[in-house]
């Protein structure tokens, strides 16, 4: 079975409406003991956290193939502008290719190498970027080679041997922890419980029990793939014929804005991280391309005269960007 179709059947196992879930529930209850037995050891020092020696800010979540991590990183990195912290981002490079870790990304780096999102980051933020599994060997070599007073850890919330300073913790508002259950009967890589022992929890979409605070998602504008010079508003392409395209966790969510904003585009949802080919864009009936961001990282070498990235931005509640900004500036 393709990993594609895997993980489509299991989304539709954790937040479907079926109770076959429960089978798998006795090796959910083995996983949760697992995990419990290796938090204890790290509370007991029996395994031990390394600190960077700078300040580390962990942006994670519990649910495995969760979205919503990278766009809050940036909007972190966009809020922090105005302190004087020296800011660099660690991510986990997931996807890439790279054979040896950890690797430096820049602008132009290929996603193929060190995963969309990590090339998405250096793109979107301007700051200095290190990718790699190993979150604590990508933020020593990064501290090598840059002056930092505090790491964004894009991921990582499970990577207990990297010291943090503050853990923030996103959910979907939606379907925050799908069945309930740990992996594989449900979601979740932790127990719930574990949302307690954040320093914040995140709500993507909308409100919830759970969180403390909400993001919104906010379309600016539409900017040509190979021309950062063509902006058009997406009011302009009322009327038009397009095609929508995204490969990122949740399409549909990415889907509607356009529909609210009076576009009725033809969807063509991807797998997260789809690995594009030219061929995918090859459709029936014509029209513009409006593709997100973390796609047209991988997409720019095609030949597309009529596509377009539409940037989305994360919007935050000022009071948490205000928390978060003393949080981290106190000990400066």
């Amino acid at each position: 079975m393709r990993r594609a179709e895997l993980e489509r059947r299991l989304r539709d196992l954790w937040y479907g409406e079926s109770s076959a879930y429960r089978a798998l529930l006795p090796l959910s209850w083995v996983y949760a003991c697992l995990v419990r037995v290796r938090q204890s050891a790290y509370r007991r020092g029996l395994l031990h956290s390394e600190a960077l020696g700078c300040q580390v800010v962990v942006v994670g979540n519990l649910v495995a193939g969760g979205g919503g991590k990278t766009p809050l990183v940036i909007a972190l990195a966009r809020a922090l502008r105005t302190t004087r912290l020296r800011i660099g981002i660690l991510c986990s490079g997931y996807r890439g290719r790279a054979r040896q870790w950890p690797q430096r990304v820049h602008t132009d780096s290929d996603p193929r190498v060190v995963g969309d999102e990590a090339v998405l980051l250096a793109q979107a933020t301007g700051l200095p970027v290190m990718a790699g599994p190993d979150r604590l060997a990508a933020g020593r070599r990064l501290l090598r080679e840059t002056a930092c007073d505090l790491l964004l850890c894009d991921d990582g919330l499970q990577h207990y041997r990297l010291r943090r300073d503050l853990e923030i913790i996103v959910i979907d508002g939606e379907r925050p922890c799908g069945n309930g259950a740990c992996l594989p009967a449900g979601p979740l890589r932790e127990p719930r419980s574990r949302l307690r022992q954040a320093d914040a929890v995140v709500a993507l979409g909308q409100a919830c029990a759970q969180a403390d605070t909400v993001m919104d998602y906010l379309i600016a504008e539409a900017v040509h793939l190979h021309d950062a010079d063509r902006r058009r508003p997406l009011r302009a392409f009322i009327g038009e014929p397009i095609h929508a395209v995204a490969g990122i966790a949740r399409p549909e969510r990415f889907f509607s804005q356009f529909r609210a904003a009076g576009l009725h585009p033809v969807t063509h949802a991807f797998d997260d991280h789809h690995d594009y080919v030219a061929d995918d864009f090859r459709f029936d009936t014509p029209g513009a391309v409006l593709m997100t961001a973390k796609d047209a990282v991988k997409c720019r070498d095609f030949p597309l005269p009529e596509a377009w990235v539409v940037t989305v931005e994360a919007r935050l509640d000022p009071q948490f960007t205000d928390w978060l900004t003393t949080m981290v500036t106190q000990e400066h």
